[in-house]
C-alpha cells in the first residue's frame, strides 16, 4: 500500500464505482463520530489495509464535499494515541486540500498473520456498507493463518564447530544453574555438548537451529541465518557514537550493557534533608528489555535490535508487532502469554535464564521504574510491524515524582495513569473520575495535572497556580461584583474580566465555554443575574436590576 496519496491519487478513487474492501468514503462535512471511525479502521486493518476518507460524499456519483473534522491537531493526536493503543498500529493522516474542500485520508495499515484486530470489544468487519462484527468462521480463519517457527528452523550447512566454545560453557552453568533442583541435576555435567543442546532444547536431534545460532553462535557463523542477527547501540547526545553487536547473543547482550552510561541520579524528597541516589537505569530493565527484543523480533523482517541511548532515556525497538495481546494486558502480572512469535527460541531462553514465560517480565520493568521514582515504562510508540519500549532514565514531572515519595503504597494501575497524566498522554473518562476522587489530579479534559497538595510541596508552585482552577463561586463573586459597581456588563467586558483568571489548563475555547457555562447557570438556576430588556446591545444586569 503506497501512502504517496495526492490530487491525482483523490481523482482516481472518485470514478471508484463501488467503495472497495480497501476504501471507505465518508461526509463528514463538520465533523465524524470517532468511536465509528476507529471501528471502520478496525475492519480495514483486518481486511488487509486500506483508507478511510472523509470530505468525500458516500453516495454516487462521489464528489468532494470538504470537511472539518479534526481540525483541531490535538484532536487528531488524541485519535491516533487511541488507535495505537487499541489497535498496536500508527496511522498516517494525509491532508489534501481540494478546490471543493478540505479532504483527510486515514491510511491504515493490514494487521499481522493471524491475529485479528477488536475495538470495543468486537472483531470487525464489513458487509456492504455496514459495520458488522465477524463472523465465526471468517475468525476461525485468520487464527488458522499458518505461521512458521523460524526459530526451530534447521540451519542449512551449520554443525556444532560453529558455536562460541565460550557462550556454549555459560550457556551450560545457566542451565545447570536453573535446574539445580531437579532429580537430573546430578547427570548435566556428564552430558556432552550435543546431549546437553538437545536436553536444553537448543538443537532438535542434534541439528543446529536458528536458535542456537542466535544465542551461541560464533560471530562468523552469521552469513548461515536468513536475517539480520545484529543488534546496534548508538548514543545521540554531544557526544555522538554507535556500535554493532552479533553473536552470540548470550555474550553480546551483556557488551551492549556495559555500553550504556549508567550514572547515578539524585532525588530531594521534600520531607528529608539527604537525597535519595539511585542508579538511572535498572540493570535487570536493560537486560529484560534487550533479551525480550531478541526473544520476540520477527527475524523474517530481516531488521536489526536498535538501542538508542539519548541522556534522559533508552528506545529498544525490534522488528514486528506485539504479538499476544497489548503490553498493558500485562502490567498486573495476571496475564500469561499464551502463544509466542518464536517459541523455539522463547523457550531456549528460559532454560538459559534470560526471560520468563509468565508474563511477569513487563511488570518487573514497570515495578522497578515505580519503586526508583521514575516515569513508567512507555510503547505508546510502537506501530504494526515495530515495537518501540522506551525507557526513562530522567524525572519528566517533578510533581509525580514527589507523589510517588509520598504515597508509597499507590497501585501500580493507578501509577500508570499518572503516568499518563504526566506525559499528556489520554487517560478514560472513568480513569479521570477516579484520580480526581482519590485527589490525584486537577484540571479540565484533556488538560489534566497533577494534584494541589502535591503541587504545593514542590517548586512549581507558580506553574500550579496558573494551571489550578478556582472555584465557581471565586467566578460568580467577581461578575456579580462587577455589576454592582457598574450596573451592567456586556458578554466582552465579562470575558475580559474572567478569561484571565481561569487555569491555563484550559484552551481559549474551553475558557469561553467556561464563562458562557457560568452565566447560563447564573441567569438560570441561580437567578442572581438577567439580561436587560431595555436596548440593545445585550447587557447583563443583577436580577434585582433588571430593566422592564
Amino acid at each position: 500500500m503506497t501512502h504517496a496519496i495526492t490530487l491525482d491519487t483523490l481523482s482516481r478513487w472518485l470514478t471508484t464505482p463501488a467503495e472497495s474492501e480497501r476504501l471507505e468514503f465518508k461526509e463528514a462535512k463538520q465533523s465524524y463520530d470517532t468511536d465509528k471511525l476507529l471501528r471502520y479502521c478496525t475492519a480495514l486493518a483486518n481486511e488487509g489495509g486500506g483508507y478511510v476518507v472523509l470530505g468525500v460524499s458516500d453516495k454516487l456519483p462521489r464528489r468532494v464535499v470538504g470537511s472539518q473534522a479534526f481540525a483541531s491537531l490535538a484532536h487528531l493526536n488524541q485519535f491516533k494515541e487511541r488507535v495505537v493503543s487499541t489497535l498496536r498500529c500508527r496511522l498516517e493522516v494525509v491532508e489534501l486540500q481540494h478546490a471543493n474542500g478540505r479532504v483527510l485520508v486515514f491510511v491504515v495499515p493490514a494487521r499481522a498473520i493471524a491475529q485479528p484486530l477488536a475495538s470495543d470489544g468486537v472483531y470487525w468487519m464489513r458487509a456492504g456498507e455496514a459495520l458488522v462484527a465477524m463472523t465465526l468462521d471468517k475468525l476461525k480463519r485468520i487464527f488458522a493463518e499458518e505461521i512458521i517457527d523460524w526459530s526451530a528452523q534447521i540451519a542449512m550447512g551449520a554443525s556444532i564447530a560453529d558455536l562460541d566454545p565460550a557462550a556454549l560453557g555459560l550457556a551450560r552453568e545457566k542451565y545447570a544453574l536453573k535446574h539445580q533442583r531437579d532429580t537430573f541435576s546430578a547427570d548435566i555435567s556428564g552430558w556432552d555438548d550435543a546431549t546437553f543442546l538437545d536436553k536444553a532444547k537448543i538443537t532438535i536431534n542434534r541439528q543446529i537451529t536458528h536458535t542456537a545460532l542466535l544465542l551461541l553462535g560464533r560471530a562468523e557463523a552469521s552469513h548461515l541465518l536468513p536475517a539480520l542477527p545484529q543488534i546496534t547501540w548508538t548514543l545521540v547526545s554531544d557526544e555522538q557514537a554507535y556500535e554493532h553487536f552479533g553473536l552470540p547473543f548470550l555474550l553480546t547482550t551483556t557488551s551492549v550493557l556495559q555500553r550504556i552510561r549508567n550514572i547515578n541520579y539524585k532525588f530531594f524528597p521534600q520531607s528529608q534533608l539527604l537525597a535519595i541516589e539511585v542508579k538511572k537505569y535498572d540493570t535487570r530493565v536493560i537486560l529484560e528489555a534487550l533479551h525480550n527484543c531478541i526473544a520476540h523480533q520477527d527475524y523474517a523482517l530481516r531488521s536489526r535490535v536498535l538501542v538508542t541511548e539519548y541522556i534522559d532515556r533508552l528506545v529498544f525497538e525490534s522488528a514486528g508487532c506485539f504479538y499476544d495481546g497489548k503490553p498493558e494486558d500485562y502490567f498486573t502480572g495476571e496475564q500469561t502469554p499464551t502463544r509466542y512469535r518464536n517459541p523455539w527460541l522463547t523457550h531456549a531462553m528460559v532454560e538459559l535464564g534470560m526471560i520468563d514465560t509468565a508474563g511477569h517480565g513487563i511488570r518487573t520493568m514497570f515495578l522497578s521504574q515505580r519503586n526508583r521514582f521514575f516515569p513508567m515504562p512507555d510503547y505508546m510508540k510502537s506501530t504494526v510491524d515495530r515495537v518501540v519500549l522506551e525507557i526513562y532514565g530522567q524525572m519528566i514531572d517533578e510533581n509525580y515524582t514527589q507523589l510517588l515519595m509520598a504515597k508509597a503504597d499507590l497501585p501500580l494501575t493507578t501509577v500508570v495513569l499518572l503516568d499518563s497524566v504526566q506525559k499528556k498522554q489520554a487517560i478514560t473518562d472513568a480513569a479521570a473520575s477516579m484520580l480526581r476522587k482519590a485527589g490525584l489530579i486537577e484540571g479540565r479534559k484533556p488538560n489534566y495535572y497533577t494534584a494541589g497538595q502535591v503541587a504545593k510541596t514542590t517548586e512549581n508552585k507558580t506553574e500550579y497556580i496558573r494551571n489550578r482552577a478556582f472555584d465557581d463561586s471565586h467566578y460568580k463573586l467577581m461578575i456579580l461584583d462587577f455589576l454592582r459597581q457598574y450596573g451592567r456588563a456586556s458578554r466582552g467586558e465579562l470575558d475580559s474580566l474572567i478569561l484571565p483568571k481561569l487555569s491555563d489548563a484550559l484552551n481559549d475555547d474551553q475558557k469561553r465555554n467556561k464563562v458562557k457555562n457560568l452565566l447560563q447557570v447564573m441567569s438560570k438556576r441561580d437567578k442572581t443575574i438577567a439580561m436587560a430588556l431595555d436596548s440593545p446591545p445585550k447587557r447583563w444586569v443583577l436580577a434585582t436590576s433588571k430593566v422592564a
